[in-house]
């Protein structure tokens, strides 16, 4: 069992529980609900830098990150420093995260915010919507492309952006559809964990221009950006680079700067 397949059964059994703990009326009642999401996929394609900012504790493959800094500092520094959008962990048990700190970075900034998660589920859509989450993330590598158009159909409804992550030429060929709005490039090897910047190169030329391109993962430097944007990439995840130091905000700051 690979560490993804590990994530998903828990996951399963969590959102069980959370559907008996919080009934759906609840969510659709929370005063965020009814709240206009801003389009992370249309600030991408007009922005000179296209990064999209993460809030990230530790994750199973780099044990801690940073567990100092409070979530509304860091999103208010990364939207101070101009970042197009904000991707906040909200998985518990692998990456220290909660919806708690999405409402948290909600009401510290204006700015797109994606939940980033391991969505199986409707519910988890709208737990996204009902905490103010702007985006939602579905990962090919885990649903079928009946799940992956029932649920990005699901968000589109509710006004939410969608962006769908793949590994590989298989896992983008079973996803493409009109209801997604980005189309991410994990450069990250799933089974070895390995990074390689190759992947997001030698995927972009499959990915139709009606999607905004992002590349995630391994990308912490300047030059890493550089050499994806002509391969057509509007879109970076920069997660670790940033979280690592002791203020992510003026991090971002500095580097957009170069960048731009």
């Amino acid at each position: 069992m690979n560490i993804l397949d590990k994530i998903i059964a828990d996951k399963y059994k969590e959102v069980a529980l959370r559907k008996q703990l919080i009934p759906v009326k609840q969510l659709e009642q929370s005063v965020l609900f009814e709240r206009k999401s801003p389009s992370l996929a249309q600030a991408l394609s007009t922005s000179a830098s296209g990064i999209i900012a993460e809030h990230k504790r530790r994750s199973p493959s780099k044990a801690t990150i940073n567990h100092n800094l409070n979530v509304q500092d860091v999103a208010s520094g990364y939207e101070q420093a101009g970042v197009c959008g904000m991707s906040v962990l909200t998985d518990g048990k692998y990456f220290g995260g909660s919806l708690d700190d999405l409402l948290l970075a909600r009401a510290a900034a204006q700015l797109p915010l994606l939940r980033k998660e391991f969505v199986i589920d409707t519910y988890q859509i709208l737990e996204a919507k009902a905490y103010g989450a702007d985006v939602i993330l579905l990962i090919a590598a885990v649903l079928t492309r009946e799940e992956i158009k029932t649920l990005s159909e699901f968000a589109k409804s509710l006004g939410l952006d969608v962006l769908l992550e793949v590994h590989n030429l298989e896992e983008l060929q079973k996803s493409v559809m009109p209801s997604l709005d980005m189309l991410g490039v994990n450069n990250r090897n799933l089974k070895t964990f390995e990074v390689s910047l190759e992947t997001s190169k030698s995927l972009s030329a499959e990915i139709p221009d009606d999607f905004v391109k992002v590349s995630e993962s391994g990308i912490s430097s300047i030059e890493a950006i550089k050499a994806l944007q002509p391969y057509g990439y509007k879109g970076f995840l920069i997660g670790e680079n940033f979280m690592k130091t002791d203020d992510p905000g003026a991090s971002a700051t500095e580097f957009i700067k170069q960048l731009i």
